[in-house]
């Protein structure tokens, strides 16, 4: 009985895939988003005066 308790011993501290993938997939957005950020919304500003006329 007690050689699952040390099956779960040998896991502790380790961090699943998912969970890496997901940080890096948020800091990779995250530096895009702040360095693209302003000349996205410029993009959108200027599309959106082409197509109001403004």
């Amino acid at each position: 009985m007690e050689g699952w308790k040390e099956g779960l011993r040998d896991d502790r501290g380790d961090v699943p895939g998912w969970v890496l993938i997901t940080l890096m997939t948020a800091g990779l957005v995250a530096t895009i988003w702040a360095l693209a950020g302003p000349a996205l919304g410029d993009m959108f500003i200027t599309a959106l005066e082409s197509v109001t006329g403004g």
